[in-house]
């Protein structure tokens, strides 16, 4: 009867955890790491950006996002919709085409790959023959034309990928009207564009390399005209009035050609060299004319630009990036209306030139937003922001973006559909330029809100008068700076390291690279102020240390002028200077606790004066002395000491078994079987304790404030508690003085408790219980009455959370209760930690309280609290990626973000209620052609599909590849190759 019993409770719990945990990845905040190609839908208003790993990525309205990625892993070179279709096609450096469409399935859509194609030529033919540079979608909707190395122009059906034979345009077919001057298949090179005619669809312009370019007819197969261009050709465009052509060239020029009327051979109208270099590209789209490049290399070399040309203005917008293409958008329903918006891809950002405002200015991105402006050195995720102090941050982010566009974003493809936020979230990211940036972490697009930089406090090599941004009157070219990316920092001390907030006070905490600890309040007013320093002494007179990293930052003397937002009041300086790795802030009792790799501090923002300095060195520290930024790291020396510890073991060895070599022979093959038998039963692993020798053993890596039971079971009291990398906890009793009184006396600090963990293994994190085994709330939290008051009544329990394990102590008498080996199941080391609630999805009434882990090997755990249980775990980052691991950083519903390249965060979830994802829905308009397929036919039915001619026996049999496709009894069909695609 006990174990039905027991099988019961076990069912049960399986049942509370799916409706409490569940695991996905679900959507990618930032801009694409290393963009390699760019296409634009006008008719779906999609935004599409192809990446050298192979992702493709597609952008409508904010909100409307889609993903994929190529199974190969190739980089996206070329992307290109089909007209009036959800269709789009890739083209990857291995030379493969793949065919992708947005499919509705369940009310959303979807981006499906849905077939790929590889072109080949005649046998024995050299690669170059079928290596394509250049393609073009056909305006009907069901051709592409893929233009190639060898000069061949190919002509395929899509979206079943049939090569039409007796329409390729042969290079041997172009040869036969050429001028003598332009005779000899060599002569012409590759297909550098293809152009089909705006007014009549028949006629495309075939681009090659040397420089002609020849008018093809598409129904008569014949060239119609010749444009004798001598030049090396870089780019082609086709005037909106079919009867002029603009082409650019390496020597600097852009040529306009007439091609209207009878002439075979098209005359020059026009020819300019704007700077003296060759332009990459050239677009015009009246009244605008737009030249990507060409400034001079040997004075302008290191610029990536494009020249707006507009009459008698002439700009050229100089971008910090290398541009890989742009695209114009246009006004009215059939977009064909005047010049709305520049959309430039750069390597860096997207940039959004408003074409209709004076001054040419940016639009702000709702997404796609540079992350890594300055590279992201940290980051802080709050959940749950009060109203007020939201509305206060926007409006003091509203002030520092007065120069950008008021404009509306211009593309507005898809329909977002998911639901809206049940709650405001931020998430802050410290910058090594000593920034702070604040995000709307809310939904699916993380948007700007505000900025704030802590430079101004400090005397650094940069002069705030100078202003790159704009070019000198009369410049020639007339540079203008636009664009958002500045991966140079004046001081690499200045970087954020730890960053704290209080939401309810406004209160926040900002610490960096070189000790330095701003204590900052919202202030909705322009203030000027001195900000004076506190000295922290963290080595408090310890002899035989000398610190070789870098200096501290200079403080200004002088007032400072802070804007509306957070500024900066009080600053603490840690000696040495080395970099914060702890901090907390507990804005009710009005203090900040900091930690670095040679103590801890304790920090009264109130009065602005030292409560507590802690010093944690070992005699065996001194590796603590030399600083990141120093360039003496010692790797010599973590050699030695490895070759230390391994000497050490093999002496243990040799103590007990000197006299014996058989006994030490057995010792041996045991220990083998027992690591053989580790990998069978890992339950079984031991954790080895580690040496007090260990560098770094005094390094600070987790704070915390706690309201609890210290010196006896019915007096609780605040207090203090520090974990270090030694395996140390330090508590200290806090004497806090009544609130009347709380300007005047001093707070003070007492040391209560010591705890050193039996293996030595890094405090990665501290936790209190209540009696009824909840975490204690956050500082006015029950204040604001958003959180019930804890259980003083009870017995209060301390989490102590290493690297290898969960330890539970009772308080106050601090004896152990019970643990989790993390690293004795499966050799894992906890890197990253946090407190979440989990709410069911079955009930808004039932949830449960659980730690969130991530470990060395990128898994993510869920601990249950008070019982300290493993209950879920997932695979999430690859262990290889340590950056990404280090990065994490956790909510406390249950989501967590972590940085998949220096401009990318993944985003994830371990709630099964509470997940973030797109979800969009794109339509073609009913005005436009529809490719949507027909559904499936019953099982060994014959169908004709709109792109196939003949289907016998399951079989599509094309002319350069077959391709297996079989009806299922289930109403789908699935490709050869894997891809299982419903209908």
């Amino acid at each position: 009867m006990k174990r039905f019993r027991r099988h019961g409770q076990e069912s049960q719990r399986e049942r509370i955890k799916q409706e409490l945990y569940g695991f996905n990845k679900t959507v990618e905040h930032g801009f694409p790491h290393q963009p390699s190609a760019l296409g634009f839908s006008p008719s779906l208003q999609l935004l599409a950006i192809g990446t050298r790993s192979g992702a493709i990525k597609l952008y409508g309205g904010p909100g409307v996002e889609f993903m994929g990625l190529h199974d190969e892993n190739a980089a996206v070179t070329q992307v290109h919709f089909l007209p009036h279709q959800v269709e789009l096609v890739t083209l990857l450096d291995d030379n493969s085409l793949h065919m992708w469409t947005l499919r509705a399935h369940h009310g959303v859509s979807e981006l499906l790959e849905i077939g790929r194609f590889t072109l080949t030529g005649p046998p024995g033919a050299p690669p170059s023959v079928t290596r394509v540079t250049a393609v073009l979608a056909h305006s009907s909707g069901d051709l592409l034309l893929l233009g190639t190395e060898g000069g061949h122009v190919f002509v395929v059906k899509v979206p079943g990928f049939r090569e039409l034979e007796e329409r390729n345009i042969s290079l041997e077919k172009v040869t036969n009207g050429v001028p003598e001057e332009y005779g000899g298949r060599r002569s012409l090179e590759h297909v550098e564009s293809l152009q089909e005619n705006p007014v009549n669809p028949l006629q495309v312009l075939i681009g090659y390399g040397r420089g002609l370019m020849v008018i093809w007819d598409l129904d008569s197969q014949s060239a119609v005209k010749h444009i004798p261009a001598t030049q090396q050709l870089e780019s082609v465009w086709w005037m909106e009035d079919g009867g002029h052509v603009l082409s650019s060239h390496s020597d600097g020029s852009y040529c306009r050609w007439k091609v209207a009327g009878d002439d075979p051979q098209s005359e020059q109208e026009k020819s300019e060299v704007p700077y003296g270099e060759d332009p990459q590209k050239v677009n015009t789209t009246p009244p605008f004319l737009f030249l990507s490049g060409g400034m001079p290399r040997a004075s302008y070399g290191d610029r990536h630009c494009i020249s707006v040309i507009h009459s008698k203005t002439h700009v050229a917008l100089d971008f910090t990036s290398r541009i890989i293409d742009f695209f114009v958008i246009r006004d009215g329903p059939d977009h064909t209306g005047d010049p709305s918006a520049l959309v430039v891809l750069v390597e860096e950002e997207l940039v959004v030139i408003d074409l209709q405002t004076e001054g040419w200015p940016v639009i702000q991105t709702p997404y796609l937003v540079p992350l890594h402006c300055s590279a992201i050195t940290c980051s802080h995720h709050v959940s749950a922001i009060p109203l007020k102090l939201w509305e206060r941050v926007l409006s003091a982010g509203a002030l520092q973006n007065t120069h950008y566009s008021k404009k509306p974003w211009p593309m507005t493809g898809g329909q977002n559909l998911a639901p809206d936020p049940p709650q405001r979230d931020l998430l802050l990211t410290g910058h090594e330029d000593g920034t702070v940036r604040f995000w709307d972490a809310s939904g699916v697009c993380l948007y700007p809100m505000y900025k704030l930089s802590t430079a101004g406090v400090f005397l650094t090599d940069s002069d705030p008068n100078d202003n790159l941004n704009q070019g000198t009157e009369g410049e020639w070219p007339p540079f203008r700076k636009v664009g958002c990316f500045d991966p140079y920092s004046d001081d690499p001390r200045l970087g954020i390291q730890k960053i704290h907030l209080c939401k309810y006070s406004g209160y926040l905490t900002v610490a960096g690279t070189a000790g330095q600890i701003l204590v900052l309040e919202l202030n909705d007013e322009a203030a000027e102020q001195t900000v004076e320093a506190t000295v922290a002494d963290l080595l408090q007179g310890q002899e035989g240390f000398r610190w070789k990293g870098h200096t501290r930052l200079e403080v200004r003397e002088e007032p400072v002028t802070f804007p509306p937002g957070f500024q900066p009041f009080a600053l603490v300086q840690c000696q040495p200077p080395a970099v914060v790795t702890a901090l907390t802030l507990h804005s009710e009792w009005k203090l900040v606790t900091f930690g670095t790799s040679h103590g801890f501090g304790l920090y009264d923002y109130q009065q602005k004066n030292n409560v507590l300095v802690r010093c944690t060195l070992n005699p065996s520290d001194q590796l603590a002395m030399e600083g990141p930024l120093s360039r003496v790291k010692s790797i010599k020396k973590s050699l030695r000491q490895s070759f230390r510890r391994i000497r050490r073991s093999r002496v243990s060895l040799r103590k007990h078994h000197v006299n014996n070599a058989a006994k030490l022979q057995q010792a041996n093959a045991r220990l083998e079987a027992e690591l053989a038998e580790m990998e069978l039963a890992p339950v079984q692993r031991k954790i080895e304790p580690r040496s007090p020798d260990d560098s770094f053993t005094g390094l600070v890596r987790t704070l915390y404030f706690a309201d609890t039971f210290l010196s006896d079971s019915s007096h609780n009291t605040p207090s203090l508690w520090a974990g270090t990398n030694g395996g140390s906890v330090f508590a200290y009793q806090l004497r806090l003085p009544p609130v009347e009184r709380r300007g005047e006396d001093p707070v003070t600090a007492h040391p209560a408790k010591e705890i050193q963990l039996m293996h030595r293994a890094p405090v990665v994190g501290i936790l209190v219980l209540d009696g009824h085994g909840s975490p204690l709330p956050e500082p006015l939290e029950v204040a604001h009455d958003l959180a019930r008051s804890p259980d003083m009544q009870g017995s209060h329990s301390l989490l102590v959370i290493s690297e290898e394990q969960f330890k539970v102590f009772t308080l106050p008498k601090v004896s152990a209760k019970m643990k989790l080996k993390l690293t004795a199941i499966d050799g894992s080391r906890v890197r990253r930690v946090g407190v979440a609630w989990f709410g069911s999805t079955r009930t808004d009434d039932y949830g449960e309280s659980g730690l969130t882990v991530l470990t060395n090997q990128g898994d993510l755990h869920v601990v249950s609290l008070p019982g300290v249980k493993l209950q879920v775990q997932y695979p999430c980052i690859r262990r290889e990626d340590v950056s990404g691991i280090a990065s994490c950083v956790f909510t406390k519903h249950g989501q967590g973000f972590y940085l998949i390249s220096p401009s990318e965060f993944e985003r994830f979830s371990l709630s099964a209620r509470c997940v973030v994802e797109p979800r969009s829905l794109v339509e073609v308009s009913s005005q436009t052609p529809s490719t949507t397929l027909p559904r499936a036919p019953p099982d060994g039915a014959s169908v004709e599909r709109r792109y196939t001619h003949i289907l016998l026996f399951g079989t599509i049999t094309f002319s350069c590849f077959t391709e297996q496709l079989t009806f299922l009894e289930n109403g789908t069909s699935a490709l050869a190759g894997g891809k299982v695609l419903s209908n």
